[in-house]
């Protein structure tokens, strides 16, 4: 075999392991619906799920069941400890860019029983780049780093022009929320 056909065969390998090759389908859940529990236990245990998964709680009310966090920086690979990146798309993409995820979570009282709906929104920092004016200086384009410490230095025309892309609902970080939520419900 040629070596460029092995380096292909080997990158379509690692590809796969990567992203994940199933023809498993995974269901999505966004609410809980649960009988013989309160509001307030309900709200409770959300907010101990949420912390357990190292969200900051921005606000909870237990009397109108809202709960929502501070945006969360997606988790690196050597932090295995933490649990915001549910499925390896989620994890490369927290390690190709700098992701941030925020959580509602909204308790309401439909039919007799509790139920519970999850919204995990997902953002990508844009981040416009510097000018290179000489060869030399395209090395500093995005930071002023040293071979000790690396520093990430934001000009004013970058700043104005940094933001928070939305990617959307992360459903699979949902699905985990929730089924923590269960099973901790289930426990007590």
């Amino acid at each position: 075999m040629k070596k460029g056909n092995l380096l292909a065969a080997i990158g379509w390998v690692l590809i796969s392991f990567l992203t994940g090759c199933t023809d498993k389908q995974t269901s999505y859940i966004d609410r809980v619906c649960l009988s013989r529990i309160t509001q307030q236990t309900a709200v409770d245990t959300a907010e101990n799920v949420l912390t357990a998964m190292h969200f900051t709680i921005s606000k909870s009310d237990a009397e109108y069941g809202y709960i929502s966090t501070q945006p969360l920086r997606g988790a690196q690979s050597f932090e295995f400890w933490r649990k915001d990146n549910v499925g390896s798309f989620n994890s490369a993409q927290s390690n190709l860019h700098t992701i941030r995820r925020t959580v509602e979570m909204n308790v309401s009282q439909q039919t007799g029983q509790i139920c519970i709906d999850c919204i995990a929104r997902v953002e990508r920092l844009s981040l416009p780049e510097r000018q290179a004016v000489s060869p030399s200086r395209a090395a500093s384009m995005f930071t002023k780093s040293s071979p000790s410490a690396q520093r990430l230095a934001i000009n004013p025309d970058q700043a104005k022009g940094m933001r928070w892309i939305d990617l959307g609902r992360d459903t699979a970080l949902e699905t985990e929320i929730l089924n923590r939520f269960k099973q901790q419900v289930s426990n007590q």
